[in-house]
């Protein structure tokens, strides 16, 4: 039963208020510390702005990655993503992780077997580190194979920082928001990223679909790659052809069909 439709109602209002409030006071000393300006929507709850957070960005602010926090752009199961302005008045992205709240089972189920970390996958705050540097470091070798994804800043802690996709502080539609006037250039430019992806970068991203690809003046961006796996990994091939039947739904959508065949040749070369 719905807690709001019985006699607790008022004690869950209360909870959430006192909650509301925290947050709004460790807002206040992260302004008074630096000019950093607050954020629009600040009931997106305590348990993203909790302590580890509000000192990460403190530090931000003070290395001068971060002048101005803003609005959520976009909120997740395991994170939100606000729009936030550098101290040189340039969007970024500021994505964080949520601690408390994280999908720790996938963070594991993702990480366990990568040959690049060794992690205490108990440890819950040392998992959620990790899984910011990978995806961190997704994103550089990604990008070095010119591969069109946000171009990482800096990772620390359960915070990412890296290149705000829009324009004029507007952030860029997903592609299942925002179709391609031309799905079939779309496709292709989109296979070849997936083919520089896994034979340049050596990653699989394993979550690709229309959700994860941002339309940008008509350019794909591909996004959300924490969970990309090096070919290396035991469920690279699994997730290869997951994202393959992802691709073939999302196209089918808008009226291009494609077969399996054609994209895994496309991609891996073989």
């Amino acid at each position: 039963m719905d807690p709001e439709e019985t006699g607790k109602a008022p004690e869950i209002r209360a909870l959430k208020s006192r909650a509301v409030n925290r947050v709004d006071s460790d807002l206040g000393r992260m302004e008074a510390v630096k000019r950093l300006k607050g954020v629009e929507d600040r009931r997106v709850g305590s348990e993203v702005f909790d302590e580890l957070t509000l000192k990460t960005l403190y530090k931000l602010a003070n290395s001068g990655y971060l002048a101005v926090l803003n609005g959520a752009v976009s909120t997740g199961k395991e994170a939100n993503v606000f729009k936030g302005i550098t101290d040189t008045d340039d969007f970024v992205a500021v994505k964080i992780y949520r601690v408390a709240t994280s999908d720790f089972k996938k963070m594991q189920y993702y990480i366990q077997g990568d040959p690049r970390f060794k992690v205490r996958t108990t440890n819950r705050r040392q998992l959620v580190q990790a899984w910011v540097n990978k995806e961190f470091r997704n994103l550089k070798r990604a990008l070095e194979a010119e591969v069109r994804v946000p171009e990482p800043v800096t990772a620390r802690d359960n915070v990412l920082l890296m290149e705000f996709i829009g324009e004029d502080g507007v952030p860029a539609p997903t592609m299942r928001d925002a179709p391609p006037e031309d799905p079939e250039e779309a496709l292709e430019t989109i296979l070849e990223y997936m083919y520089r992806l896994y034979n340049v970068a050596r990653l699989v991203h394993g979550d690709l679909s229309f959700f994860n690809i941002l339309n940008h003046c008509g350019e794909p961006v591909i996004i959300d790659v924490s969970q990309a796996m090096v070919l290396e990994h035991p469920l690279a091939g699994e997730l290869l052809e997951r994202d393959i039947e992802n691709m073939i739904r999302d196209f089918r959508r808008i009226g291009v069909s494609v077969s399996a065949d054609y994209m895994r040749e496309r991609i891996t070369g073989k």
